[in-house]
């Protein structure tokens, strides 16, 4: 086969590399991995079963953006707990953001609290709970706008483990080693350690945080500690004093802040010649807890975007100032009464005690963008190896040699499938004409007619309800487009872009105009999100079919124009969906693939 140039990102490129220049030796990989099964193992015995108290969470909170999201994951998390997929006997529970302005995952952290407090007034100090953020509509992974990125499908496991599953394996050793408290956490990222002869332990008052040895250029992306001196000792797991947070701070920031570690530090031989420590995520005592669930109560309404961690961790440490809370660079929105809001938490934080658990040999994955997913269940192989990913998952898949680098998860493939490497195929049904190009994915599809999906393709369909009618609408971008870049007006469209060309070229190839009516919502953010593009038909193969004719129209090829097709934007598409409709065609694929295998067992 002749050399290809390879088609990854220039960004993910750049992670590749930064990855390895902070990599571990390979004796330290393989305590990573061996540490990282082990708990994975661990959980795996306690699915479906009851814990006895002190073996696992008290409660796991999960927070939603609205009602509607709520709703959804709280069907899901039911579903599970039938299926017998997740630990019983656990206080599992969803809160969604109050009605209102957005408030970030830092106003949502003091609203979960509130609800802990008003559910468990007299229990709640005596729980262990983990309280993971998972709102918001995952603009830059489609995929899991409609169920959730806490749902997000993985290679791994059977049952077949979600984002969900994956972070309580990954937690199972803290409950038992921790004191009542709240651990915060994200849905889209994927923390690994190897503590050696330690164990992480939330023992300490007031907050503590775990930290990663990274670059100074992710340091630009995170959260970075300024941490004490260390002491003679080089440890894999290390209790510091941190003086300061800093939040995506600039490298020059990092520098004058003393935040840079160099080997002299003996920050470890596995690590690069300077080193930041940056965040993930970070436990509080119920005194910390108790504290904010006061101020949420005094305010009576977040009204603004907060963030949990640059604004609760840069009020800590000796060293922290009022200088951030008036520092807007982060926010989507700024509210006029954040910085009002941002100080009165510094002053309300100041003085609690902050400890830091360096984990030296630990790794940091994100797991939030289409790119990123593609590559790390796809070609990453140091990840793959870490968690024992598997390139096909409980699915009808022919394993075939030159599919090594594709990951299909719960879908049906016809022996005459053709998928190239590097794309995800998730809970859909291919037929023997369907070929898949190079980092695409493909979620919740069913394509039985001659199909050629080309390379970085993002196609997905979403059951919906409308006016009482169920309907079906498929989602096409490329897996490179910004879903979230928006102009002000329609004479800036031809800015935006989708599949690497100009917007406006694309709508005419269609056959649609670029009035007013185009875009759904707030008329002054024009996005591909809310471009009424998408078509929405009254089966879900004919809403394919449509899609695909769309595609076939940008590479030159006859297509039907689709200006007499209704059509939505994702922003209405996730106002319609059909959450129970989704789960139900995701069940019958899953009882199909189930009475395959049994019928080759019997075979066999």
């Amino acid at each position: 086969m002749a050399a290809q140039v390879p088609l990854i990102p220039v960004g993910l490129e750049a992670a590749r590399r930064e990855s390895h220049e902070a990599g571990m030796c390979d004796v330290e990989e393989a305590a990573l991995q061996r540490e990282t099964r082990l708990r994975l193992a661990k959980f795996n015995s306690m699915r479906g079963k009851e814990v006895k108290p002190g073996e696992f969470w008290d409660v796991v909170v999960i927070t939603a953006a609205d009602r509607q999201q709520e709703l959804a994951y709280q069907q899901q998390i039911a579903d599970k707990l039938a299926q017998k997929e997740l630990p019983l006997g656990v206080r599992y529970h969803v809160f969604s953001d109050p009605p209102g302005p957005k408030i970030g995952n830092g106003g949502s952290t003091l609203y979960a609290l509130h609800c802990l407090q008003q559910t468990y007034p007299r229990e709640l100090e005596t729980f262990t709970v983990l309280l993971i953020h998972a709102g918001g509509y995952s603009q830059r992974l489609p995929n899991a706008s409609a169920l959730g990125k806490i749902f997000t499908a993985l290679p791994l496991g059977n049952p077949i483990y979600q984002m969900l599953e994956l972070k309580l394996a990954l937690y199972v050793d803290f409950p038992g080693n921790m004191n009542p408290g709240v651990v915060v956490t994200c849905a889209d990222d994927i923390e690994l350690y190897s503590g050696g002869d330690f164990q992480v332990r939330f023992d300490r008052n007031g907050i503590i945080a775990l930290a990663h040895p990274s670059t100074l250029s992710i340091g630009t992306t995170h959260g970075v500690f300024v941490l004490d001196p260390p002491g003679h000792t080089y440890q894999d797991l290390e209790y510091r004093t941190c003086a300061s947070y800093l939040h995506k701070p600039s490298v020059q920031k990092m520098r004058q802040s003393g935040a840079v570690n160099t080997r002299g530090d003996r920050s470890g031989p596995h690590l690069a010649s300077e080193v930041v420590y940056t965040d993930s995520l970070f436990y509080m005592d119920h005194g910390t807890a108790r504290l904010l669930t006061g101020f949420f109560q005094e305010l009576g309404d977040v009204g603004c975007e907060i963030d949990a961690y640059g604004d609760f961790l840069q009020a800590l440490g000796p060293d922290a100032t009022l200088e951030y809370t008036e520092n807007t660079a982060n926010v989507s929105k700024a509210e006029s009464k954040l910085i009002e809001v941002r100080k009165k938490i510094y002053f309300l934080l100041r003085g609690t005690p902050f400890t830091v658990i360096a984990l030296n040999k630990s790794k940091f994955y994100h797991v939030g963008t289409m790119e990123e997913y593609i590559y790390h269940l796809t070609d990453d192989p140091v990840l793959g190896a870490e968690l024992g990913f598997q390139s096909s998952v409980f699915s009808i898949f022919p394993d075939r040699d030159e599919n090594g680098r594709v990951c299909v998860i719960q879908s049906v493939l016809d022996t005459k499938t053709r998928v190239s490497p590097c794309s995800v195929i998730e809970y859909s049904r291919l037929g023997p004409d369907v070929s898949v190009g190079k980092y695409c994915i493909v979620s919740n599809l069913c394509i039985n007619s001659r199909s050629n999906i080309p390379d970085k393709t993002f196609l997905s369909s979403i059951s919906l309800m409308i006016d009482g009618r169920p309907m079906y609408a498929t989602i096409l971008v490329s897996t490179e487009d910004d879903l979230k870049k928006n102009v002000a007006s329609l004479a800036d469209l031809k800015s935006l872009r989708i599949f690497g060309r100009s917007f406006l070229e694309c709508l005419e190839v269609w056959g649609l105009g670029s009035s007013d009516r185009l875009f759904s919502g707030d008329e002054k953010s024009l996005s591909l999100w809310n471009a009424r593009i998408f078509p929405g038909c009254v089966t879900l193969q004919k809403s394919v079919e449509v899609a695909l004719e769309m595609l076939r129209g940008l590479h030159g090829q006859p297509s039907a124009s689709v200006d007499g097709v209704k059509r939505l934007s994702i922003e209405e598409i996730l106002a319609y969906k059909d959450v129970k409709d989704m789960l139900n065609y995701r069940k019958m694929l899953s009882k199909e693939i189930a009475s395959e295998g049994q019928k080759e067992m019997l075979d066999g």
